[in-house]
């Protein structure tokens, strides 16, 4: 039996799991935003997808579980483009967006994630919106632009890393959103860390091929060797693409969708802390407010029917 199928009787399983993600999430963007400032945000997704494959392949192994899972084509299809979308093009742009606006706008931003899971299910798996989910996502639309105006009194964002940002990080959103409402219905079907190893290598795999046929590869790759980066890479690694991906996808598989997504957008409020306290960035009155009017709104728009 896999791992968290055994703890199915254990109560809250998928809810728990789902917290837990959004904490170990918020630790791994802290980490990120330190490596980004040296690293490439390709090289740094690449790195970091082939070292969460170096644990989840032991972690395979320890727990028992089949590295060739009994698994159709057509599931193992949906996994591997859940995993190029939702890893290897989603996390490429939030690394630039991390590196343009900071954790805690970009933690702002994330909020986008949840609508994007209830739009998506919406119209891919014939759920529906009530009126307070869309109300919630006109709350996230309005702390997002909040948050982009309220950077007055510290360092200030200049306008084309400000639209840009934006405009990566409401992408990274939706394409991690598309990865796992498109996998939603095989993860019901399949153990979890399996799951996740299938999503990893196709997140792994296309970087592996593209990234050295790049014009740019040696300013991309170069930073990947140098031991000093690897202080806050390894760490950000393990966190971010190892763990916290297994507990996402198991809230994603023991919950329901929506209630997992709201759960996991408490990622919000544990980055911005976290950025203020470890890397200085200013937490002004106007960002406060706007953190809390998005997460209220992710709220809302994860509230399920």
């Amino acid at each position: 039996m896999a791992f968290f199928d055994s703890l199915r009787s254990f109560h809250s399983l998928g809810e728990v799991l789902a917290v837990s993600s959004g904490v170990v999430w918020a630790v791994a963007v802290i980490l990120y935003r330190i490596s980004g400032r040296t690293v490439h945000p390709l090289g740094l997704n690449l790195f970091k997808n082939v070292l969460a494959l170096g644990f989840t392949v032991p972690t395979i192994v320890i727990l028992g579980e089949p590295l060739r899972p009994g698994i159709s084509s057509h599931s193992l299809w949906i996994l591997l483009l859940s995993g190029f979308l939702g890893i290897a093009v989603s996390d490429t742009l939030f690394f630039y967006s991390l590196n343009r606006l900071g954790a805690s706008l970009v933690a702002v931003v994330d909020c986008m994630y949840s609508p994007f899971v209830i739009a998506l299910s919406t119209i891919l798996l014939g759920e529906h919106m009530a009126a307070w989910q869309l109300t919630g996502v006109a709350l996230i639309i309005f702390g997002v632009l909040g948050a982009s105006r309220s950077d007055h009194d510290g360092p200030r964002i200049e306008g084309s890393d400000l639209v840009l940002g934006l405009v990566y990080g409401v992408l990274s959103m939706f394409f991690v959103a598309v990865g796992i409402v498109i996998a939603k219905p095989v993860l019901a079907e399949e153990s979890v860390i399996s799951a996740t190893l299938i999503r990893l290598v196709g997140g792994a795999v296309p970087l592996l091929v593209v990234v050295p046929l790049l014009p740019g590869r040696r300013a991309i790759l170069e930073p990947l060797l140098r031991m000093a980066n690897w202080k806050a890479m390894v760490p950000a690694s393990f966190f971010g693409s190892y763990l916290s991906l297994i507990l996402w996808m198991g809230g994603m598989k023991f919950a329901q969708a929506s209630v997992a997504a709201a759960l996991n957008q408490l990622n919000t409020i544990f980055i911005v802390v976290l950025a203020a306290f470890f890397l200085k960035e200013q937490l002004s009155l106007g960002k406060a407010a706007a953190v809390v009017l998005a997460f209220l709104g992710a709220f809302l728009a994860a509230r399920p029917l």
